[in-house]
């Protein structure tokens, strides 16, 4: 049986059967997430191509959790630096009965390859939720939990893009989930590295408002050409997901 800790609870996905264990006095996961997976699901199920993926920053194992969902993807790494966090994450495979598919490590990204060197240039795509403001930057929460997922407090925007482009094989894929304001360093890192962003879809709360959330697929060696989606809405005028928002859901 799964061990339940004191101030955690289960909560259903809505993918499928599959639960998260989750702290909500530390931090639970969001939309972002959610449009992050199904970003990277949805070129998997045109290619199937896919068979290793790695997810950094990977806090409570949301996104390899919702990918073992909506792909075959036979093996899944997540890493992050918070202990608790990659804890938890362990357990929900347990609770799912994913530990054949799923691998949790604590680790930072700074240093994670160079750590764990059999590893690099292994994976087909790697998908990355990273903190969206720099150090310094925003309106800082007291928990140190949600400081470190949302504050670049440990490791900025470069280091998980170059970790990213460490781990990708030869035209290997990343995908991330990012703020639109940080576009101009998401595109300037990525370059560094060898990255060639491909896809960009901007994510807005309803129509005709401005976007705050943007996703970036980007190619490993992969030439210049990018595409620019339809904005996606996350609310009708009413207040409810749209059905666009719904269909990440699948």
């Amino acid at each position: 049986m799964t061990e339940i800790k004191q101030n955690e609870r289960v909560d259903l996905t809505g993918f499928g059967s599959i639960g998260i264990i989750q702290d909500p006095g530390e931090f639970c996961y969001g939309v972002d997430s959610v449009l992050l997976a199904d970003f990277c699901a949805g070129l998997i199920k045109k290619t199937g191509t896919f068979t290793r993926i790695m997810d950094l920053g990977t806090g409570s194992g949301i996104i390899p959790l919702i990918l073992c969902h909506k792909t075959p993807a036979g093996t899944i790494y997540g890493i992050d630096i918070q202990e608790n966090s990659v804890d938890r994450a362990l357990r929900s495979s347990h609770l799912n009965d994913l530990e054949d598919r799923l691998n949790f490590m604590v680790a930072d990204v700074k240093d994670f390859v160079e750590e764990n060197g059999d590893l690099k240039g292994t994976f087909d795509a790697v998908t990355c939720n990273p903190p969206y403001f720099v150090d310094g930057g925003g309106i800082k929460p007291d928990n140190p939990a949600r400081l470190i997922s949302r504050h670049e407090t440990t490791a900025g925007l470069e280091d998980f893009i170059r970790c990213a482009s460490e781990l990708l094989r030869d035209k290997g894929d990343l995908f991330m989930v990012h703020r639109p304001s940080r576009l101009c360093d998401i595109f300037q890192a990525a370059r560094k590295y060898s990255l060639e962003p491909k896809t960009l879809r901007q994510v807005v709360p309803r129509r005709g408002e401005t976007a705050n959330i943007v996703l970036v697929h980007m190619i490993k060696n992969g030439g210049s050409d990018l595409s620019v989606l339809p904005e996606l809405a996350v609310h009708d005028n009413k207040g409810n997901y749209t059905e666009e928002l719904r269909e990440a859901y699948l």
